[in-house]
């Protein structure tokens, strides 16, 4: 018999980005993508902040865009506002939105069936890239385990200049951007201050190491923003 808090595989799914393997451990949960570990449910502050500090930005988040379903603790978090009456979630993998909809459900519930809600599934860049997309008044970015840890090579884009240059011309004047990271990226900090204004950076303590990290910040309103 395994022991209580040993990993056990619940699933395993081949995409083709490859492997994709949910597994238990005690009473949490585990996704892992080719091997690197990507996301538990074992805690949410972090995933939940992401979120929370790009609306304390911003005055009416109407519409919101979450790159990355994850556990759905970003999720949730937004469709707790009632001010939001929009959100987008663009999930590249399909397996991870069937896993919701049974292993995970306990923690997004009816989430993903609240009429606020739309699921794309496909990249992220892809949806950036419409523009026949209303802007959003918040982005909140959670695709990797951060800018300097990319777990797919299509997704290391998002984080360069272009990148985040495609990612604030989506937003509307005002609106504003919040990027995860599993580490400190200052490389990546020091980029958005260049197109954000008022950057901010909250460090979250977990136990696995060093802190979660989100960074958040406002695209300037006026003909500059």
């Amino acid at each position: 018999m395994p022991e209580a808090d040993a990993p056990v595989v619940v699933e395993r799914v081949d995409t083709p980005r490859g492997e994709l393997v949910l597994r238990s451990a005690g009473s949490h949960f585990e996704v892992i993508s080719n091997g690197t570990f990507l996301m538990d449910t074992r805690d949410g502050r972090s995933e939940r902040l992401l979120v929370r500090a790009a609306m304390d930005l911003v005055g009416a988040p109407g519409r919101v865009l979450i790159g990355g379903l994850g556990v759905g603790y970003s999720l949730v978090e937004a469709l707790a506002d009632p001010r939001v009456g929009r959100v987008t979630v663009v999930e590249i993998e399909p397996a991870l939105l069937e896993w919701h909809r049974h292993h995970l459900r306990h923690l997004t519930g009816d989430a993903l069936d609240d009429p606020r809600v739309e699921v794309l599934v496909g990249e992220l860049a892809d949806d950036l890239g419409d523009v026949g997309h209303p802007a959003y008044d918040v982005i909140c970015l959670d695709v990797d385990n951060g800018p300097e840890w990319t777990v797919t090579d299509t997704n290391a884009a998002l984080y360069g200049a272009a990148g985040t240059r495609l990612l604030v011309s989506r937003l509307l004047p005002g609106g504003a951007l919040s990027v995860w990271s599993a580490a400190e990226a200052p490389t990546y900090e020091a980029l958005l201050g260049t197109e954000l204004a008022d950057v901010r950076v909250h460090r979250v303590d977990v136990s696995r190491g060093e802190p979660d990290v989100v960074y958040v910040g406002r695209r300037a309103v006026g003909p500059t923003g």
